[in-house]
C-alpha cells in the first residue's frame, strides 16, 4: 500500500512539473490569440479544441464516456465555477491589459495563498520558514504594484487586478478540489470540466455575436495560422492535459504541495514573453518577481 501511494505521489509530482511548463507558456499564447479575437471568442475556440480532442480520446480509448450521477454533477459544477470558468475568464481578461511576463510573476503568489487557505480550511500545518516565505512573496507583489503606480485608471493595474482575481479562483479550486477529487477519477473530472467549459464559453461568445449582429466574426480568426496554433496549444495542452494532471495530483498529495509547483510557471512565462513576444522587463518587475519566487521556494524548502 505504501509503495502504491509513493508511486501515485511520484506521478503527481512529474505531472505537476510538466503542467507548470505548459501553463507558463500559456500566458504567451493567450496574448498571441488575443491579437485576432475577443476574450470570449478565444475561450470558446480554446475549449472547443479541448472538447474535440477529449472526444477523440474517448472514442479511440477503452474508457468511453464516464457515468456521472446528479449528485456528482452538482459537486463538479461547483468545482468548475472556480476552474475552469472563473480562472480562464479572468486570466484572458487580464492579459488584455498587462504583459505575459508580469502576469506570470503575479501568479507566483498562488502557492502562498494556497498554503494559507489550506492551513485554515484543510488544517494543513505550516512551519515558521513557510510563514516567512509568505511575507516575502506578498512583499514582492506589493512592490510591483507600488512601482507600477496605484492609479486605478492605468491599464496595467487593471490587468494585474484581473490576474490576482484569477489566482484567487485557482486557490479556491485547489482547496475545494482536494476535498472532492478523492471520490472521482481524474479523467472523469476533466471530462466534465472541459465539456461544461466548452458549452458555457461557446454560448457566451455566440450570444455576444448575435447581439452585435456579426455572427460571421466568430469563425473569422480561424483563417490565421498563428491563432489556430495558439488555440490548439491552449485547448489541448494548457486546458485538457494540465486539468488531467492537476485533478490526479489533488487526489494524491496535499493542496499546498500541488500549488507549490507554480514556482516553475513564472520563470517559463518570463522567458517565453521575452523570446516570443519581445516583451521588455522592467527592473522593478525582476526585483519583485525574484522576491515572489524566493518566498514561494521558502514554502517548499522549509516545510519540515
Amino acid at each position: 500500500m505504501n509503495a502504491r501511494k509513493k508511486n501515485r505521489e511520484t506521478k503527481s509530482y512529474i505531472g505537476m512539473a510538466l503542467s507548470m511548463l505548459i501553463i507558463g507558456l500559456s500566458f504567451v499564447f493567450v496574448k498571441m490569440a488575443l491579437k485576432y479575437a475577443s476574450p470570449s471568442d478565444v475561450l470558446a475556440h480554446r475549449f472547443t479544441a479541448a472538447a474535440v480532442c477529449m472526444a477523440a480520446v474517448c472514442a479511440v480509448g477503452r474508457t468511453g464516456i464516464p457515468h456521472i450521477s446528479k449528485h456528482q454533477a452538482g459537486q463538479l459544477l461547483l468545482l468548475s465555477v472556480f476552474y475552469p470558468f472563473l480562472f480562464f475568464a479572468l486570466q484572458t481578461a487580464g492579459l488584455q491589459y498587462t504583459t505575459a511576463s508580469e502576469a506570470g510573476i503575479l501568479s507566483a503568489v498562488m502557492p502562498v495563498l494556497t498554503l494559507i487557505a489550506a492551513a485554515l480550511l484543510l488544517k494543513e500545518k505550516s512551519t515558521w520558514g513557510q510563514v516567512a516565505g509568505i511575507v516575502v512573496s506578498i512583499g514582492g507583489i506589493l512592490y510591483i504594484f507600488y512601482k507600477n503606480g496605484v492609479a486605478v485608471q492605468t491599464e496595467s493595474l487593471k490587468g494585474n487586478l484581473f490576474i490576482i482575481a484569477c489566482v484567487l479562483a485557482n486557490v479556491a479550486y485547489y482547496i475545494l478540489g482536494r476535498r472532492i477529487n478523492k471520490g472521482f477519477k481524474a479523467a472523469d473530472i476533466t471530462f466534465f470540466m472541459v465539456l461544461a467549459a466548452c458549452v458555457v464559453f461557446n454560448a457566451m461568445a455566440l450570444f455576444q455575436h448575435s447581439a452585435n449582429g456579426d455572427m460571421g466574426a466568430f469563425l473569422k480568426p480561424l483563417i490565421h495560422g498563428e491563432f489556430v496554433f495558439s488555440v490548439l496549444y491552449l485547448g489541448v495542452l494548457s486546458s485538457l492535459v494540465t486539468s488531467l494532471f492537476s485533478n490526479y495530483a489533488l487526489s494524491a498529495i496535499p493542496a499546498s504541495q500541488v500549488a507549490a509547483f507554480t514556482n516553475l510557471s513564472p520563470i517559463v512565462t518570463i522567458v517565453g514573453g521575452a523570446l516570443i513576444l519581445d516583451e521588455q522587463l522592467q527592473t522593478y518587475q525582476i526585483v519583485g518577481g525574484l522576491l515572489v519566487i524566493a518566498g514561494v521556494l521558502a514554502t517548499m524548502l522549509f516545510k519540515k
